[in-house]
Formats: structure tokens, C-alpha cells, sequence
């Protein structure tokens, strides 16, 4: 009872400072403002008592469940567990919902080759070669969109893409063909040096920009809003290079990924794949009866 018992008082101050104290961590910009968001939702959901213990903490996880999804609940519980880490009442953190792991993806939202070439080819019709090429990148490399800021005209002539992310340092490889195409559009647009994928004043694009336009051609392309987002094109990477050479680990290298048991995620077969496999079984193995 101990752990229930126990409570603090959460100050403006200590809210103010955990976005520091997540930048010392060296979190990403994109991480901070998920985990102040979802903060600001645990103090919604306090009210005028800011005291918290065990027993709020759990009545808050409940509370959750009952309005979002499990991998919503699950993350926002992960950024409410360093806000207690921060607070230094780490036995205070909750445990997150299990999830069983499922052996398939959802057809739904995920991205097919064709699709993908639909998409590019809308783009270049549409007069927008940079996104076509964007696609193009992460399609080719698995790099996150946030990656795209390594893709500079030096990088890019050296066929070896450098990159620093979340604490870890990789070497991404260019296809010659991708290579080339980079290359060529930057001579085509005068762009002699520095990042390759930037709007029309010279700024780096971000994820907001780049997916904004990549839903504009949703209609034209025929590809369903679900599937267009640009993590879903390195998803679509990481399904391909395993098809062909099998090779989960150098997977895992080159999406970055510290442990394998994440790079198995991409791996795994759509629902329509995993439903002919489990026909196949049953009706080799003539489990069931067949009535006439």
C-alpha cells in the first residue's frame, strides 16, 4: 500500500522544466512536443488536484483504455513514465497495456509496389519532381522523413549518405539510379551545394510539408488516403529488401533500428498473404470436416 499512499504535488515550474530536461536528454524536437502534449493531457485530466499517487495514476491508464486505442494509451503512458522519471518518483511509473504480437499488417494501410509507382508517377505529371524524388529516396533507402535533411548535393556525389539520428550514427548507401536522378535535378535546378530537398525560399521541407503534398495525390494516383504517408514508403523498403535477400540484420543496420524484434514489424506478411498461408495448411492437412 505503500506506493498508494505515497503522493506529491505537481508545480508550473516542474511542467516548465521537463521540456528542458527531455531536450538534455537529447530527444528529438518531434519527441518533446508529443510528450508536452501528452503531459498537458494528464494535467487535463488531474484538474484543479495536482497530487498524484498510485492509485490517480492508475485510475488515469483506465481512463486512457476507455478513450483511445492501445498503441495511443501505450504512448502516451511511455511519455507520463519519464515525466515521473524526470520527477524522481520513478516507483511510481505505470506498466503499459500488453499487446499480442500480430504476424501480419493490415491491407488496409499498407502500401503495394504499383501503388507506390502510381504515386510517383502523378507526381512527375503534376509538374513535381522534387516529391517524386522524395519518394523515390525513402522508397529506395528506408530512411525516415526526418532523415532527408542528410540528403545534401555532397553527400549525395559522394554515393554515401551520413546520418545522425536519435543518438545513433549509420551510413546509408545510394543506388547508382538514385544517384543519378539526384544529381541530375539538382544540375537542373542550380543547386550546387547543401540540402537537396528544400521549398521554394531555400528552407529545408519538413514532414508536414512533404505529406501535405503527398495527400494531394491520393485521387489522381488512385491510392487510398490510409496508405499515404511517408514512414509508409519505408515500410515498403524494409518488406522488399527482406523479400529478396532474407537478411533481417543487415535490415535492422540499415533502418537504423537497435534491436531486431523492431525490424521484425516490418517484416511481416498482410492479412490477404497470412489468410491464403492458413487455407493452404488447413486444407492440406484436411483438419476440418467437409460436409456436402
Amino acid at each position: 500500500m505503500e506506493q498508494m499512499d505515497f503522493s506529491i504535488e505537481l508545480s508550473e515550474s516542474e511542467i516548465e522544466k521537463f521540456a528542458d530536461y527531455l531536450y538534455q536528454k537529447e530527444n528529438a524536437k518531434a519527441t518533446i512536443n508529443k510528450y508536452m502534449a501528452d503531459i498537458k493531457k494528464f494535467l487535463s485530466f488531474l484538474a484543479d488536484d495536482k497530487r498524484i499517487n498510485k492509485k490517480v495514476l492508475l485510475q488515469y491508464k483506465e481512463w486512457l483504455a476507455q478513450k483511445y486505442a492501445v498503441n495511443s494509451v501505450n504512448s502516451m503512458l511511455a511519455a507520463l513514465n519519464q515525466f515521473l522519471e524526470f520527477l524522481n518518483v520513478g516507483k511510481l511509473k505505470v506498466k503499459r497495456i500488453k499487446v499480442q504480437k500480430q504476424p501480419f499488417l493490415q491491407d488496409q494501410k499498407e502500401l503495394t509496389e504499383k501503388e507506390c509507382r502510381r504515386l510517383i508517377a502523378t507526381a512527375m505529371a503534376e509538374g513535381k519532381e522534387q516529391l517524386a524524388l522524395c519518394i523515390e529516396t525513402i522508397a529506395c533507402t528506408g530512411i525516415r522523413i526526418s532523415e532527408i535533411k542528410f540528403f545534401t548535393v555532397e553527400r549525395v556525389k559522394s554515393g554515401k549518405i551520413e546520418i545522425y539520428n536519435k543518438g545513433k550514427y549509420r551510413r546509408i548507401f545510394l543506388p547508382k539510379v538514385l544517384q543519378r536522378k539526384l544529381l541530375s535535378y539538382c544540375h537542373n535546378n542550380q543547386i550546387a551545394e547543401g540540402w537537396i530537398f528544400v521549398t521554394k525560399n531555400g528552407k529545408l521541407k519538413d514532414r508536414s510539408n512533404i505529406w501535405r503534398e503527398m495527400k494531394r495525390l491520393k485521387e489522381k494516383a488512385g491510392v487510398a488516403e490510409s496508405k499515404i504517408f511517408p514512414h509508409n514508403f519505408r515500410h515498403l523498403f524494409a518488406r522488399i529488401y527482406y523479400k529478396v535477400t532474407k537478411d533481417i540484420t543487415g535490415l535492422a543496420d540499415l533502418l537504423g533500428h537497435s534491436s531486431i524484434n523492431v525490424t521484425r514489424i516490418y517484416t511481416a506478411t498482410t492479412e490477404t498473404v497470412f489468410q491464403k498461408k492458413l487455407d493452404k495448411i488447413v486444407g492440406k492437412r484436411k483438419i476440418l470436416l467437409h460436409y456436402s
